[in-house]
């Protein structure tokens, strides 16, 4: 924790409103960081995408994205918040040179991704006030700066990411149910899907648990001051409590596209396929509530992808630790940057984004893996869950196969 949170952290103990929100505040502070970074705009343009393409069927890539981010999330952050170091530092220390790497990838997933987040972020002003999307972007650069370059960032970070989120997940719904999606149909298809596609499901579960997402609500918990293994049961509730949310998040979206789908309607994949789902499922209103839905996903995400990539290489520099939100802020402007010279469109740049933390993936959760089966030093003597070990293993092993057998298709998508 630095400075500047715990003197945050004496002011509000002060009172007891103060306690209860300085108590409660981060937790939610984490898990709306890695839900709505698992709910960006990459998941809402990848879903209708796929959706257009496989209808009820990809109700299937939906299960194995929750049941994976299940697996994945509930290890790292054990793993993390109870030994109270962040994943590089912890691969570090299984092996001299690996934290490197693992903070090279990891920060390179961030970078790729963030530019499909302010892509987002541009698609989301041009639905709502008609904005070039590359302007769209830079305003969304620029109100990302006015967070970072705050020095109680982390404090805004919480009050910002928490409504967003919940501002979101309640216009889904509301299209959802708007879109009359045929229900029996998804949950059928849900455990017998009538065809499997591995690019889909790799692409959704990258976008939604892979690359930094993977860390992004447990190393919110250690920079609020939440470790030990003291702490393992309130760490493990709330992992527990951001899966459920990315979830349900994740199943209104599906419906709200495969309601318009399923009746008919023919989203425009190479543009804005989002958006041309939310129209038809609720007219003119239904796309500006996409404009709304997507641009707060894009912003969360934003802010949610360059906090957890700085933090992969902030604890390699004194400086970058002391002046970590500019550090944040100058990554936010670097990827606006790249997105706007790159010449690709925002939709590609999206699944794209999504595929590549797929394959990415299963590098960083092996170490996880190692450190609660192996490692027990590194967990102050806690003594890890036999059970999640299981579950852990279980979902490596399938994060292993999704990469290697979806490695071309996700390269494919640039060409």
């Amino acid at each position: 924790m630095s400075d500047v949170e715990r003197a945050e952290a004496a002011v509000s103990a002060k009172s007891p409103r103060g306690k209860l929100s300085g108590r409660l505040l981060p937790l939610f502070g984490a898990i709306a960081l890695m839900a709505t970074s698992a709910i960006g705009p990459g998941f809402l343009t990848q879903t209708a995408t796929f959706t257009q393409q496989l209808g009820a069927a990809f109700s299937f890539g939906i299960l194995i994205s929750v049941l994976l981010d299940l697996a994945i999330q509930m290890n790292v952050w054990r793993v993390i918040g109870v030994s109270g170091l962040r994943a590089q530092e912890l691969a570090q220390r299984v092996l001299p040179g690996l934290g490197v790497v693992l903070s090279l990838i990891v920060f390179v997933c961030g970078f790729i991704a963030n530019m499909g987040n302010v892509a987002g972020a541009g698609l989301g002003l041009n639905v709502l006030f008609g904005l070039d999307p590359r302007w769209g972007a830079v305003i969304t650069t620029a109100l990302a700066l006015v967070i970072f370059i705050n020095r109680y960032f982390i404090k805004i970070m919480d009050r910002t990411t928490v409504p967003l989120g919940l501002i979101m997940l309640g216009l889904t719904l509301f299209v959802a149910i708007v879109s009359s999606p045929p229900v029996d149909q998804a949950a059928l298809q849900t455990v017998v899907p009538e065809q499997i596609d591995i690019l889909a499901i790799t692409t959704i579960v990258g976008g939604t648990v892979g690359g930094y997402i993977t860390y992004a609500g447990a190393h919110k918990l250690l920079a609020s001051g939440i470790s030990g293994p003291g702490k393992a049961r309130e760490i493990a509730n709330t992992s527990a409590m951001g899966v459920i949310a990315t979830g349900v998040m994740r199943w209104l979206l599906f419906l709200a596209v495969l309601g318009v789908v399923s009746a008919g309607a023919v989203l425009d994949i190479t543009d804005n396929p989002a958006a041309d789902a939310f129209q038809a499922a609720a007219g003119d209103i239904g796309f500006k509530i996409f404009g709304i839905v997507l641009w707060a996903a894009a912003m969360t995400s934003v802010i949610g992808a360059s906090f957890t990539s700085v933090s992969f290489i902030s604890t390699y520099s004194r400086r970058l630790q002391e002046r970590e939100g500019l550090a944040v802020g100058a990554f936010v402007v670097a990827c606006c940057t790249v997105f706007l010279l790159a010449g690709q469109t925002p939709v590609t740049v999206l699944v794209f984004s999504g595929g590549f933390n797929g394959l990415v993936l299963p590098l960083g959760f092996s170490v996880t893996m190692w450190i609660a089966w192996r490692r027990r030093d590194l967990l102050q003597g806690y003594r890890y869950p036999k059970w999640l070990i299981v579950v852990g293993v279980v979902g490596l092993i399938v994060s292993w196969v999704l990469a290697v057998l979806a490695f071309e298709p996700v390269f494919a998508l640039l060409q």
